[in-house]
């Protein structure tokens, strides 16, 4: 786990937030289901929604709000959950991992939401599943589980409200992992802009988004392949929590991780590719600038001879006195540029 200030020389399983405060609420929830029943509550207080669990039901506890230290623990003193599971689940920086303790099964990772086109938003989301429970941890209110609400809400015929607490948990990890393609679908869509903009007009914000596609591109693989080592080793039955006629589902999820990761690697390639695209575009504008340059330096070099002739200070120069040597001058002059044009024009150096 990665350490920091806060944590340092406190023993292990000490209960720290070692992210950002992104809520000022703190909000426990309830859904409670089965194929004949259902029910939700909310409250900020643990002990409100702890009472009314049922131990016929499959049971739905969402926590928002992470920096609320004492709701967490007292959550997790309801549940008997690990110390060193609630202290990973106040850490945004861990690492997305799946561990099985006596009672529970943890699971992390990070949800990823694309706000516009030039940023993404990451979240950890942390899952405890106990026998018929299922503890989900977020740091701000907002997911992306408001459709499997409505649909345990209202279909009861549903197959997750027939299920048991580890079905729950499949489609929470493979709504997160399905969300990532709209991820690599906006990544995508920022590439094709970038792929413009190099070619039509390379600035130094055009620089910037490349160094910055490519950090996020580098974050998100840190996140992306660590899920699918958790999920492989669900898959492969490792984990007592989970039942046999569940794991195949999870085979579905390991192989949508495998696509999202050639993806995801396909699209690292191609932010290579822009930006020595941008440095061949970079030096392409300026070699024509420099083309530029160098002819009319190289026009102006034979004109700049013949002025300096005539500037010259002598007495006796033959054309000094002549009547149209002024004249003369400058059609020499005129002569030797038309020459210099036609000649490089043939050379089709312009």
């Amino acid at each position: 786990m990665i350490k920091s200030s806060k944590t340092a020389g406190l023993p292990p399983g000490q209960l720290v937030h070692l992210g950002e405060k992104l809520t000022d609420k703190s909000l426990v929830e309830l859904i409670s289901y089965n194929d004949k029943e259902f029910k939700e509550a909310s409250s900020g207080k643990s002990n409100e929604i702890t009472e009314v669990l049922s131990a016929e039901t499959v049971n739905w506890i969402n926590i928002d709000g992470l920096h609320n230290v004492d709701l967490i623990r007292e959550v997790g003193e309801h549940f008997a959950v690990n110390s060193l599971i609630l202290e990973d689940i106040l850490n945004p920086d861990q690492r997305p991992k799946v561990e099985e303790y006596e009672e529970h099964l943890f699971f992390t990772l990070k949800t990823l939401n694309a706000l516009n086109t030039e940023s993404i938003i990451y979240e950890q989301m942390s899952f405890v599943l106990g026998k018929n429970y299922i503890l989900s941890f977020q740091e701000k209110e907002g997911d992306l589980f408001e459709g499997m609400r409505n649909r345990l809400k209202n279909d009861p015929n549903s197959k997750a409200r027939k299920k048991h607490a580890d079905y729950l948990f499949y489609r929470f990890i493979d709504t997160i992992v399905d969300s990532y393609f709209l991820i690599l679908e906006n990544i995508a869509e920022r590439i094709e802009l970038l792929e413009d903009e190099v070619f039509v007009n390379p600035t130094k914000r055009t620089l910037q988004k490349i160094q910055q596609l490519k950090k996020e591109l580098i974050f998100l693989r840190k996140s992306v392949y660590p899920v699918r080592e958790a999920v492989s080793k669900i898959s492969k039955g490792e984990y007592h929590f989970i039942k046999k006629e569940t794991i195949q589902y999870f085979n579905d999820v390991y192989d949508h991780t495998i696509q999202v990761i050639e993806t995801m690697e396909t699209y690292r390639d191609l932010t290579t590719s822009l930006m020595d695209m941008y440095m061949t575009s970079v030096s392409n504008k300026m070699n024509e600038v420099m083309k530029v340059l160098t002819i009319i330096a190289t026009i102006f070099i034979p004109l700049t001879f013949i002025a300096g002739i005539y500037g010259m200070n002598f007495e006796y120069m033959p054309e000094l006195q002549w009547k149209y040597g002024y004249a003369g001058v400058w059609g020499l002059m005129l002569s030797t540029l038309i020459v210099m044009v036609i000649y490089f024009k043939r050379k089709k150096w312009f």
